[in-house]
């Protein structure tokens, strides 16, 4: 099976030295859509499953119509009334010119298809500043599509060459203007037990933050900077500073799934402290799991998917 390289962005110099390539026809394609229109594009596409499913409306029980709606039944009910007033599908795919005769725009079914039967998945959870988004990347014969919603109404529908796809990735992962950054009390690589890393969220979680010079102190000597062991008062200050400064969080889900595939996945885990993101990575030394916090960038997502879609094949 090919490797996909993620590690770099290829140049469209590098993609045609003779200078052919037009650079609107390398350059991602970005188009958004409704869920009415996508649902009704994949249909035309021949019924191609989404990477999603609108769930069914949550029903009032007996408690709900006698003492009022829960949480989930009001927004359930507020986002199916907003889908139930978008614009006819049909007739807006066509004033857009994406649906002449009742064919749909062949880029469009393209990526469909591709979200459809890819040989590889991406799926990113992605939380911060108070947003939610989704986004699912599908690769499959040297192309990716791309699809993204942070309300479950509006989608960015993408579909660009696999030479791309860490551009692409460090864009999903590009920290927000509305979240602001300044110093951490984390250092810029730590590794630690993950027994203490788990104990000490746990305490952070009930308010125990009294205990983590305690759990410090048991593991005095375990807890690795860049230059050695950390002090136990360090460590302290690192295990409270991992909870107090988390601000965000990104979750991507990597499996293979082409029909040779046996079901393998990996998962990568970031969190956005006070100074930017902090890839996690659990790891064993002499059968000891332990959590490796190095800081990243946006554009080092990939370097970082990279092996564990390598390892998954």
């Amino acid at each position: 099976m090919p490797t996909i390289d993620l590690t770099t962005v290829a140049t469209l110099a590098e993609r045609d030295p003779a200078g052919a390539v037009n650079p609107l026809d390398a350059a991602p394609r970005r188009l958004g859509l409704t869920v009415r229109e996508l649902q009704h594009a994949a249909t035309l596409a021949g019924d191609a499953p989404l990477p999603f499913e609108v769930a069914p409306p949550v029903e009032t029980d007996a408690m709900q119509a006698r003492l009022g709606a829960s949480p989930a039944t009001t927004g359930d009910q507020a986002y199916r009334a907003v889908v139930d007033a978008l614009h006819d599908p049909a007739d807006s795919l066509q004033r857009r010119g994406l649906l002449v005769d009742g064919t749909l725009d062949a880029g469009v079914a393209g990526a469909i298809g591709l979200l459809a039967a890819p040989s590889t998945a991406v799926d990113i959870d992605l939380r911060m500043a108070g947003v939610q988004a989704k986004v699912w990347h599908r690769q499959g014969e040297g192309a990716v599509a791309s699809l993204a919603t942070v309300d479950g109404i509006v989608f960015e529908l993408d579909w660009f060459g696999t030479d791309a796809w860490a551009g692409e990735l460090a864009r999903v992962a590009a920290i927000t203007e509305d979240v602001t950054l300044g110093e951490s009390a984390v250092p810029s690589y730590v590794d630690l037990p993950f027994e203490l890393a788990d104990t000490a969220a746990e305490a952070t979680r009930v308010g125990r933050g009294d205990l983590l010079p305690v759990l410090a102190a048991r593991h005095s000597g375990a807890v690795l900077g860049t230059d050695g062991p950390l002090p136990d008062d360090v460590v302290a200050r690192v295990l409270a500073a991992l909870a107090a400064e988390a601000q965000g969080r990104l979750r991507a889900l990597v499996a293979d799934v082409s029909e040779a595939s046996v079901g393998a996945a990996g998962v990568v885990s970031w969190s956005l402290l006070a100074d930017g993101w902090r890839a996690l990575r659990p790891h064993r030394v002499d059968g000891v799991p332990r959590l490796e916090v190095r800081s990243v960038a946006p554009t080092d997502l990939a370097t970082v998917v990279a092996p564990v879609l390598e390892e998954i094949r």
